[in-house]
This record gives structure tokens, sequence and C-alpha cells, in this order.
């Protein structure tokens, strides 16, 4: 055992009140120990709504009460992003809180009735003796400029990822109704997202001159000046394109959708 997680087997005193809380959406299940692991208050329901969690602020402070405790030490496991709403709520009330190995509560659950089975109120009964015998961590909070940082990079990285996810279904697009198209364009540049929006078809291409070609990119927000050999090269693949020919009508509103 390591410096570390004694020290934390030693925050948790016969003074401290114990609670261990299984995280979910609507309802989250508390459990409340001593640091002998003895349950002092069986599971309760604290609902997610600022009414459920005053009602929980007001039950740990009666808690404290009757069982002469000075402090108070609250944990869950990290589920989600659905403990967040009530981190905030026990920060501003300056209750201290850490967090537990989702992993450890898995492996510690069939301890008591050698049953690995998913129950809100054994996992917090589960949570809060992890928790006596120190293995939780601190959590970080972010706060100010920080937390915006978070949030801006944690938005970034979600477009990042929907952005790619849409050129995928584009590729599967292409590949089904015109697979000559990457011949012409290695890279989705302004110029491919134009021939998509204007002529996405083959059948939108034969019959046109590369002019006629040009003259329709030219429509297109941002292109101002489409390349002719470009249209050149669309006008030879178009003719002897091998993409599939029937269901048309919805694969035009599919790529215009994507787009």
């Amino acid at each position: 055992m390591n410096f570390n997680t004694n020290e934390k087997i030693n925050q948790v005193s016969e003074n401290t009140l114990v609670i261990g809380i299984d995280i979910a959406k609507y309802k989250h299940f508390a459990c409340a120990i001593d640091d002998r692991g003895r349950v002092l208050q069986k599971s309760f329901p604290i609902a997610q709504s600022h009414m459920g969690f005053e009602a929980f602020y007001e039950r740990l402070l009666a808690l404290k009460a009757i069982h002469d405790k000075q402090e108070i030490l609250v944990g869950f496991e990290p589920t989600g992003h659905y403990w967040m709403n009530l981190a905030a709520f026990l920060t501003n009330y300056g209750i201290p809180f850490v967090m537990v190995n989702p992993m450890h509560v898995n492996r510690s659950k069939e301890l008591d009735d050698n049953l690995q089975t998913k129950n809100d109120q054994k996992d917090a009964l589960v949570i809060a003796r992890l928790m006596r015998d120190g293995r939780f961590s601190y959590p970080r909070i972010l706060a100010g400029v920080e937390a915006e940082l978070r949030n801006g990079a944690t938005l970034r990285a979600k477009i990042q990822e929907d952005l790619n996810a849409l050129q995928n279904r584009i590729i599967r697009w292409l590949d089904r109704f015109f697979p000559e198209f990457t011949q012409v364009f290695k890279s989705f540049g302004k110029m491919a997202y134009a021939v998509l929006e204007k002529t996405p078809l083959p059948s939108d291409i034969n019959g046109k001159t590369p002019e006629e070609l040009l003259f329709l990119y030219r429509q297109v927000e941002g292109m101002k000046s489409p390349q002719l050999p470009k249209a050149k090269q669309l006008v030879e693949v178009a003719e002897s394109s091998i993409g599939v020919t029937e269901g048309l009508v919805m694969a035009r509103f599919e790529i215009a959708t994507l787009l």
C-alpha cells in the first residue's frame, strides 16, 4: 500500500460521515456508512433536481448531527455527465467529494452477496465502502477560463468528429452513384462541393460542355473561379460512369442533405 493510499484512508476517521452515491440520469441513490463500514443510513433516493439536491443536503446535516460526525465525505463513480450537476451543487455548499473507479465498483459488487448484478441501492453501499478503504481519487473541477477552454475543446472535437462522419457518408454515396468522382477530385475542396451541389450525378453532367458546367459552378457561393481542366475531366468520366442508376430521386435528396 503506497503513501498516497494511506493518506486517503486517514481522511476517513471516526468523525467522518461517508456518503456513497450511485449516479443515474433522473434519480441517484445514496448510502451512509461510518469509518468501519457500518451502515448508518440505508440507500435512499436523490432526485436530479434543485428540490432533490436541497433535500439531500438537509438529510446530510441531519445524519451528521444524529451520528455525531464532524466531517462529510461524498463519493460517486463518474457515470457519463450526470454527476456534474450534483458536483456543482456540492461545491457551492463546500462539501468535499471524490471519485470511485467504475471498474473497482464492478469488481467489488459480489463481495456482499456473490452477485455482480446492477442495483442502484447496492452500488451506493459498494461505493461508500470503497471510499472507506481509500480507493478513490480527487477530481479536478475546472472553473473560469479553464472551464471555458475545456468546453470549447470538447465542442471542437465533437464538430470535427461529425464532419469526418459526414465526409465518410459522402464518400459512401459517391462509391454507389458516382465512383469516378474521386479520379477528378482527390480531396474535398470548394470545386468538389460545388460539383456535388449542382451536378452530383453523372446524368447531370452528360450532355453538357465544360463551359456550361463552369457557369453552373460559379453560381455556388464562394466558388469564383472553377477549373476548366477539372470540368473537362468530369465530362469524360461521366460518360463511362458505372454508378448506380436506380433510386436517383432519393439519392439526390441524400447528397443535398449531407452537403
